[in-house]
């Protein structure tokens, strides 16, 4: 079974950095731009996903926006979700329940100096049970555990790892909208100099905290074509769930990257070796190596030399981060499908590599 058939025919992002401006604005910048960008207008959408704002998210920017959608979702999965929700719109939009949907998230986590690295147990679980006593920064100190184990497991050391995040900053200094840009260039002694935050993750191997967000408009690719962007089709999608806390992952190096990507390759009928470039969650530098290796773009132990072009934007690391990256990931590769790439991949990475979410994307045919 393929997934042809939908589009995204709109991408945008909202305000980034530090906005000073409510959450609801910023959603609304979103949704309005992406909007314009498609052609469209909120009277086109019946289809909304989206979560973040309160427990009644999608009921919440619905009204504010003024519309009566046929179709929501609110899933919530941590980073993978907003390329869940791009699986279940091309479904709802298959199976007839809506026509235009608009994916979109927006924070103002820096503004409001509302993130919390501490983390929230549910009494009795396992978390609770084996990991609050140890009081790890959440979710800093699992991705650490992962990165110790990487290291270690390869024959690599911290300054091996620094690499990601210059040249995360490297590719920040092309995109205006980066937090990072016109900062100058990173070197891999900064990174090693910098504050260390849960050993062998320091400040500059975490990503950014900043206000911001965005939304992709999508819909049927017969009515696509006739909009005013050529249309970077849906061709796969997939996904996978594996634990919630390290208590019970199975193995700190083998994640649900491996089945999700094996799912939306399948559905698409590509693999790794026809994909232009890849857009991949970079919460912290560890999380690029071993996702890209567990896509199949780099064998064990080799992800951080992998050649494919990623995060083309600087990513977590140096473009924005506001809470959840996910859909500024589709904004980024609809951009470089619509400057020539044939194919981009997509993959969301949420909790503590505890889900995962790939999509693939191509030029409309």
């Amino acid at each position: 079974m393929n997934s042809r058939g939908t589009a995204i025919v709109g991408a945008a992002e909202c305000d980034l950095g530090k906005t000073g401006k409510p959450i609801l604005e910023l959603q609304t910048q979103a949704v309005t731009r992406a909007l314009a960008d498609a052609g469209l207008t909120l009277a086109d959408v019946d289809g909304i996903a989206t979560n973040g704002i309160s427990r009644f998210s999608v009921t919440q920017l619905a009204d504010h926006l003024g519309i009566q959608p046929s179709w929501c979702d609110s899933t919530f999965a941590g980073g993978a979700v907003f390329e869940m929700y791009v699986a279940r719109a091309a479904q709802a939009i298959a199976a007839g329940q809506c026509t235009t949907v608009v994916i979109s998230y927006a924070s103002n986590q820096r503004s409001a100096r509302s993130r919390n690295p501490a983390g929230v147990y549910e009494e009795g679980t396992p978390e609770a049970i084996h990991e609050a006593p140890y009081r790890p920064l959440y979710p800093i100190s699992y991705y650490a555990m992962v990165a110790q184990r990487y290291l270690h497991t390869y024959g690599l050391d911290r300054a091996d790892l620094a690499t990601v995040a210059v040249a995360a900053r490297d590719r920040a200094q092309r995109n205006p909208a980066a937090w990072t840009y016109g900062k100058g260039p990173l070197t891999v002694d900064d990174v090693l100099a910098a504050e260390m935050i849960s050993s062998p993750l320091g400040a500059l191997d975490c990503c950014l905290v900043t206000d911001g967000g965005g939304a992709i408009v999508m819909t049927a690719l017969d009515r696509a074509r006739g909009l005013r962007h050529p249309p970077v089709e849906v061709l796969g999608y997939g996904e996978a769930l594996t634990h919630t806390g390290m208590a019970t992952a199975p193995d700190l190096l083998r994640t649900g990257a491996i089945e999700s990507g094996q799912r939306a390759f399948a559905r698409a009928g590509l693999t790794p070796a026809d994909i232009d470039v890849v857009q991949l969650y970079d919460s912290f530098t560890i999380s690029v190596p071993v996702g890209m290796e567990a896509l199949g773009f780099a064998a064990p132990g080799e992800g951080l030399g992998v050649t494919v072009p990623h995060n083309t934007g600087g990513g977590g690391l140096a473009y924005c981060h506001p809470g959840q990256l996910g859909v500024l990931l589709l904004v980024e590769a609809v951009r470089r499908v619509r400057d020539g790439a044939s194919t981009a991949l997509v993959h969301g990475t949420g909790g503590i590599f505890s889900s995962h979410a790939t999509v693939v994307l191509g030029v409309g045919r």
